[in-house]
């Protein structure tokens, strides 16, 4: 059997494997990929053990090598994720420093990106600016490159007008982007679209600041449930 030291150090590992930081937005999927690193840790030390002749060099090699493979299936969404994150934090610096783009991480691994609607569209209108066109391909190019994910498209807009109308107006917004984002080769099948209106402010709707927060279309993109790796 396994030294009792050695029984210590795989527990050892197991608890700091499962430790991650209070609030973390992507706890769930952090402790997936340490939970992967510990039960490959486990599995490859109890492996290593038993076939190999040196039981000491057998433990040591089975651990390190079933905690990296375990590891790295566990950490796949995470990976693919960071690394979509930031090729658009890249290539939309331009527009996130005129406040044109926000992008943010959510909760399972999920991108969020904030597109303002006074640099997309006229007011009162669906018509895409062409200036607003050349970052919708910005985008298109980092999803094509990352095919492992879907997109919900949802448009809002400000209170002012009838519920109705700014529901109409907030879906064929939506509407456009899911146009452009599949003229510039998204595939339709990834997308679906919703129109909120005036729900869900994101300010006050009484001042003029607060009514050019409120329209605005976003993006989630979201990692498929098969990444790995």
């Amino acid at each position: 059997m396994m030294k009792k030291y050695q029984v210590m150090m795989i527990a050892g590992l197991m608890v700091s494997a499962c430790a991650t930081t209070p609030n973390d937005p992507n706890k769930q999927a952090k402790d997936k990929a340490a939970m992967g690193a510990m039960l490959g840790a486990v599995a490859g030390a109890v492996i290593g053990y038993n076939s190999d002749s040196n039981r000491e060099r057998g433990l040591a090699r089975g651990l390190a090598l079933g905690a990296v493979a375990g590891g790295v299936a566990g950490a796949g969404v995470g990976s693919y994720m960071d690394k979509q994150q930031a090729e658009f934090n890249q290539q939309l610096a331009s527009e996130r420093q005129s406040s044109a783009v926000e992008i943010q991480r959510l909760q399972n691994e999920n991108l969020k990106i904030t597109m303002n609607s006074e640099v997309s569209f006229d007011s009162g209108s669906s018509m895409m600016k062409p200036a607003f066109k050349q970052t919708l391909q910005k985008v298109a190019n980092i999803l094509r490159r990352y095919p492992r994910t879907t997109l919900r498209i949802v448009g809002y807009t400000d209170s002012r007008g009838s519920e109705a109308f700014n529901v109409r107006l907030s879906e064929a917004r939506a509407k456009s982007v899911a146009w452009a984002l599949q003229d510039f080769g998204v595939a339709h099948a990834r997308i679906s679209i919703e129109g909120r209106g005036e729900a869900n402010p994101r300010d006050t709707n009484a001042t003029a600041a607060g009514r050019q927060l409120n329209r605005r279309v976003e993006m989630f993109i979201q990692p498929n449930n098969d990444i790995q790796s």
